[in-house]
Parts: structure tokens; sequence; C-alpha cells
């Protein structure tokens, strides 16, 4: 879809499930423009997400992709244009999702103990922690080191963690800032192979990343941003066959984009 395009219909998207299964989707945004100081860094974008797979908002460096994210959190404010969650305010979809920025920052506490802290501010009965932190952790692979300080984890470690944190209450959606920077290609495993799992048990993920093999392997549909515009929104299996805009086309193909 190409920016400033009315958002895409459920129907350009067949394959994608539809938007009905929670209230907070569709994520619609129209015209969305973000800006400060007078320089643009969000320009006229619109689209329709549905609740089905994983979004991946594709793009180089400097493309405002999380600019975007955080928009849609609603960490900040659009300058001009619509975003809503369904029938939710953007305010009030905050409570059913979790974000994980690019560089986490884990408590001065145990690896268990950066878990608990969730479920202490979201005031879960006691007696039910302890089998929600071992869930989060058996998925996370940290089991084996509930007891270490978290922040003597590796890097690759540390980001599960993160996301463990951030999924322990089952978010409705979960919102990812380039979840591998980095990390070595084991690590890069061991996050991607995390990513799927929490997606296979009903949570929507939205992530960011300028890596396009790894939005070959955990990409449902692509959202490709370029000098903070949307070029293209398509499936993942049309946007890596058959790019519609040429300057994905480009990216695809190697080019480094200015």
């Amino acid at each position: 879809m190409a920016n400033g395009a009315r958002p895409a219909e459920k129907r350009e998207h067949p394959e994608l499930a539809a938007a009905n299964d929670h209230p907070l989707l569709p994520l619609v945004a129209r015209q969305l423009r973000f800006g400060i100081n007078g320089r643009r860094i969000i320009r006229n974008i619109s689209f329709w997400i549905g609740s089905s797979g994983r979004t991946i908002i594709l793009g180089p460096n400097g493309a405002g992709k999380t600019v975007l994210l955080r928009l849609c959190h609603g960490l900040i404010q659009p300058t001009s244009g619509q975003l809503s969650w369904g029938d939710l305010s953007v305010a009030e979809a905050r409570a059913h999702q979790a974000m994980v920025p690019q560089r986490p920052v884990l408590l001065r506490r145990s690896v268990a103990g950066n878990v608990q802290h969730v479920l202490s501010v979201k005031r879960i009965p006691r007696k039910q922690r302890p089998e929600l932190v071992a869930a989060a952790l058996e998925q996370a692979g940290l089991t084996d080191l509930a007891s270490r300080p978290a922040r003597t984890l590796s890097g690759g470690q540390q980001q599960r963690l993160a996301i463990a944190r951030a999924c322990v209450l089952r978010p409705a959606v979960l919102l990812l800032d380039e979840p591998t920077t980095n990390l070595d290609p084991a690590a890069v495993r061991d996050v991607e192979e995390m990513i799927l799992a929490v997606g296979a048990a009903g949570t929507k993920i939205l992530m960011t990343t300028h890596d396009i093999a790894q939005a070959r392997r955990l990409a449902s549909d692509v959202m490709f941003l370029n000098d903070r515009r949307l070029l293209e929104h398509a499936s993942a299996a049309e946007f890596f066959s058959s790019p519609k805009d040429p300057v994905a086309a480009r990216f695809l193909d190697g080019e480094l984009l200015g």
C-alpha cells in the first residue's frame, strides 16, 4: 500500500485471520504524521493491521520504524492523523499491550525477580505468582538461571528475559523494537524461536527490523518504510516474491538506501 493511501481493507490480505478475535484489533492508522521542531519524522502513513500473525515493520536505519512503533503504543502522540486499536483508544489499548525496546532495562534483582516485579505491580495475587513466573522462564529457556542476577546474563539471555517479563500476563499485542540488534547468530536464533512461540500462543506480534533475512523468517505480513514513509504493505509471500514498490525492490536486492 503506497504512502498516504486509504487503509487496506481486510479483503486485501485474505490469508490473514479476521481482526475480530480481540477488541484491540484491527490497528488502523489514517494519515498519521509526527514531527519535532518542524522536522517531519512520520509522513502521512495509513495502514490496516489484523489480528493474525507477525507484522514486521521493515526498512533501513532512519526510516522511522521506531517512531512508528512508539506511536502505535501511545508513548508519543501524532502531530496529526488518527490511530485506533479496534474499539479502544490508544490509551485504553495500552492495558492490553506490552513493548520491549531495543535496549531493555532490567532491574537490579534476580531473573525471577524481574518477572515477579511485573506481577506485583499488576497486583496479581501472591499465590498465583510462582506458577506464572515459572511458566514465563520456561518459555524463555531461563529456568536454570532464575536466581542469577539479571544484569549478569548474556545479551541474548537478557533480551529473552525482557520478552518473558513483557509476556508474563499474555498481552494481546507484543511490540518489539529491533530485538536482536548486536546479538550473535545463536542468540538471534533463540530470540526468534521465542518470538515464534509467543505468536503461536495467540499474541499478535508487531516488530521492527532492518534485517531482510530476519523479516523473511518471521513475517506474516510486511510494512516497508523508507524516508519516514510507508511505501508498501503486503503479505510476506507477496512482498518477498514480487514487491510492487521500486524502492522496496532495490532494498531487497541489497542496495543501500540513502
